[in-house]
Formats: C-alpha cells, sequence, structure tokens
C-alpha cells in the first residue's frame, strides 16, 4: 500500500475494474451512432470521448469512455459495468449490421498519477498494437490510463481507490450494479463531461433525454459529498431530517469517504446526514470533459 501520495506519483497500477469491449467491422460506427447518447459523428479517428447506453426510458445502463481508433474499431472502455453482460445485450442489436462485438480479455488496463507521454485531451496516444494512451488528467492533477495486450503493473487496491475518488471528484460517477437502469444522463449530470448528446439523431432514450433538456425540466443533479466514515451507494441523503437525495458511487482516497448523490438542483442549505453519518458538500472539480 501506498500511503503516502507523493511516492505514487507515476507508478504504474492496474484497474481491475476497467475492462474493454472492442465494436469492429463495416457498420461498427453505424451501430454505435445509433445506439449510444453521444454524436459519434463529431468524433475524428484517433479521438475518444464519453458515451453510454441507455434504457428506452433514458436511464444509464453503461457509462464509458469510447474511443475510435479508425472508422471499423471502436473501443469502449468500461470502468465499471459487466462486459459480458453488456455486450450480451448489444448483441440483441446488430440484426443484420456487419459489426463484431468482443470481449477483449486479452486487454489489461493500468492507470498512473502522471501526463501521459503522447495523449493530450482527447487525442489517443500510441496504437492498438503498441498499447493506447489516454489522458485522463483533470484540475486536480495529471493521470495517464494505457490499454495493453501485456501489464506488469502492480494491484495495488488504495491507488485503485484513489483513482476512482478523482473520478468522483470531477463528476464522474462510478456507478455499481445496484445503480444501474435508475438515473438519466441529467441526472448523473453527464452534461458536465459532454457524455450526451440532445441534437443528435435517435437512439434508445434520446426523446427522454432531448425533451428533458429542451423542456427546461432538469430539476436534479449531482451533488460531491465527504464524511469521516464509509458511504454506500443506494443509501438516502437527508437535509436536516428530511429526505433530500440519493448516494449513488462511492470512492475513498485515503483521507476521505466521497460519494457523489443526486439531489434537487435548488435546495436550501441544511445539514446533511447519510444513515448516521454527517457529511458535508464540497464543490465538483472541472477538466474531465473530453
Amino acid at each position: 500500500m501506498h500511503d503516502n501520495p507523493q511516492a505514487a506519483e507515476g507508478l504504474a497500477f492496474a484497474l481491475p475494474d476497467h475492462r474493454v469491449i472492442a465494436l469492429s467491422g463495416r457498420d461498427a460506427a453505424v451501430f454505435a451512432q445509433a445506439q449510444f447518447m453521444n454524436d459519434l459523428k463529431t468524433l475524428a479517428p484517433g479521438r475518444w470521448h464519453w458515451s453510454g447506453w441507455l434504457t428506452p426510458k433514458g436511464r444509464v445502463i453503461a457509462l464509458f469512455a469510447l474511443l475510435k481508433l479508425d472508422e471499423e474499431t471502436l473501443w469502449l472502455l468500461l470502468p465499471d459495468a459487466d462486459p459480458v453482460t453488456l455486450a450480451a445485450a448489444l448483441q440483441r442489436f446488430v440484426f443484420r449490421s456487419k459489426v463484431g462485438i468482443a470481449v477483449r480479455d486479452d486487454l489489461h488496463v493500468e492507470g498512473a498519477f502522471a501526463p501521459p507521454a503522447q495523449a493530450r485531451g482527447a487525442d489517443i496516444g500510441g496504437d492498438a498494437g503498441a498499447g493506447v494512451e489516454l489522458d485522463f488528467g483533470a484540475d486536480a492533477g495529471a493521470r495517464t490510463l494505457r490499454i495493453l495486450s501485456v501489464s506488469t503493473a502492480l494491484h495495488d487496491p488504495a491507488l485503485g481507490g484513489r483513482w476512482a475518488a478523482f473520478d468522483l471528484r470531477h463528476g464522474l460517477p462510478r456507478l455499481p450494479a445496484s445503480q444501474t437502469d435508475h438515473w438519466t444522463p441529467q441526472q448523473l449530470s453527464l452534461d458536465r463531461i459532454n457524455a450526451f448528446s440532445v441534437k443528435k439523431g435517435c437512439y434508445p432514450g434520446q426523446e427522454i433525454v432531448a425533451r428533458t433538456h429542451f423542456l427546461g425540466k432538469v430539476k436534479r443533479g449531482l451533488a460531491l459529498l465527504e464524511a469521516d466514515s464509509a458511504l454506500h451507494a443506494g443509501e438516502d441523503l437527508r437535509a436536516a431530517g428530511a429526505p433530500l437525495g440519493h448516494v449513488v458511487a462511492c470512492a475513498d482516497d485515503g483521507n476521505r469517504h466521497l460519494a457523489l448523490a443526486v439531489v434537487p438542483l435548488e435546495r436550501a442549505a441544511a445539514p446533511l446526514q447519510v444513515g448516521d453519518t454527517d457529511v458535508w458538500e464540497s464543490p465538483l472539480g472541472e477538466g474531465l470533459a473530453r
């Protein structure tokens, strides 16, 4: 374990909760454009953006980074969702499209709290053969994520927790299975990371997402909470004893227990509690949008 954050700078560590699904073939991009919530037509080869897959009612099934390696090769980098289950669900919508969907168990994901060597912003560094590098940095500092066929990165739960906490601090919800199919992109404040489009053509849930946006009905979004003891996704958040919202994601950075909660955008200041634990709200960081 690495109790000293300075000692961990630049050290590569495994991110075993990150998995890769590959979409390949002539219709890969067309299939992704029809299914996923961000606009792939605006994404050039060699770049990536945040995206996700929704239920027909506009609830988030999975949130991921979508890498466009070339016109016929896309990778979905899943930080939490089960890739086997998701790939099987996507396969049901292939029909006659010329697209292959494969869980890439041969690929390994690692992270480092250091600037990337090649990647910048949404530009992908490296290539699928030698290894792909992404810039996952934000206002709180630099981060590099690599997708490799061979990795010798150490397994360190403390560094993995620090990575997840960084995500939460910048508004990237790390949703456990208990929180899938529950929340719209707006309720998860995914506009902060440019993860969905309200102007592209049809995709599952698009009507709900667009109507909510254009009718100005966004009433809830994310708040960052901190506490001195562990919080758990699915717990209720209360303000002065009254129900206020719900915890959707949790992490521990080694110093504080963090959580993201869906709360009303307009609310009065009041003492906050999750269960018997006092919590306080902190501002969300910026810079993770791509």
